[in-house]
């Protein structure tokens, strides 16, 4: 199993775009080479019909060659739908595909299992095969059902919190570089002690 995300970044709409036509072709392209395909999570692009961001779990023996060919800068040239005077016709978006979590992590998870709940049938609730997985350190959970057996939910569970615990600390380390700044600029603007002028740095 493997995840990938497709985003329009911080791109405008036509942008979100080309995630939804993405999603579309990389699903038909799933089907011909047999992967499996499910969406776990997307945000809805600024039009209907698009989309900001969309993570996929890819399942089967090509996965991971199929979404090798999505991995990375990604590029749509055509005229906008939205803004038909508008002169750009490159708009671009990425794919990326998240490492497997550290063998470690799992110890550092509390798994629960439970019945599926929602559509697919009469079925769908006489097995136990969801799975909530709570990162302890942290408090991240996530629940999972979207897999036929309690361990391929599992293991899914798994890649989640690994991808989310990740995506923390890129937060965290954008906030640093943040407040760097911001304390940079704040010392640009404030009333220095001493001024220095000149290549000969005289006071």
């Amino acid at each position: 199993m493997i995840l990938l995300q497709l985003s329009a970044g911080q791109g405008p709409e036509e942008c979100a775009l080309a995630v939804a036509k993405a999603l579309r072709r990389l699903i038909t392209e799933a089907e011909l080479v047999r992967v499996g395909v499910c969406v776990l999570e997307e945000e809805a692009g600024p039009q209907r019909g698009t989309l900001r961001s969309v993570l996929l779990a890819l399942q089967g023996e090509r996965a991971e060659e199929l979404a090798a060919t999505w991995n990375g800068p990604l590029q749509w040239i055509c005229s906008s739908p939205y803004r038909p005077t508008h002169g750009r016709k490159n708009w671009f978006f990425g794919g990326a595909l998240f490492a497997p979590p550290a063998a470690s992590l799992e110890s550092e998870i509390r798994f629960e299992t439970l019945r599926s709940s929602g559509p697919g049938g009469q079925h769908v609730n006489t097995t136990d095969s969801a799975v909530r997985a709570t990162h302890l350190a942290s408090g991240i959970s996530v629940k999972v059902q979207s897999e036929r057996s309690q361990h391929a939910n599992r293991r899914l569970a798994l890649m989640l919190i690994a991808r989310r615990l990740a995506e923390r600390a890129e937060q965290a380390d954008d906030r640093l570089r943040a407040e760097r700044r911001l304390r940079h600029h704040q010392l640009e603007r404030g009333n220095p002690r001493r001024i220095f002028r000149g290549e000969r740095f005289i006071e």
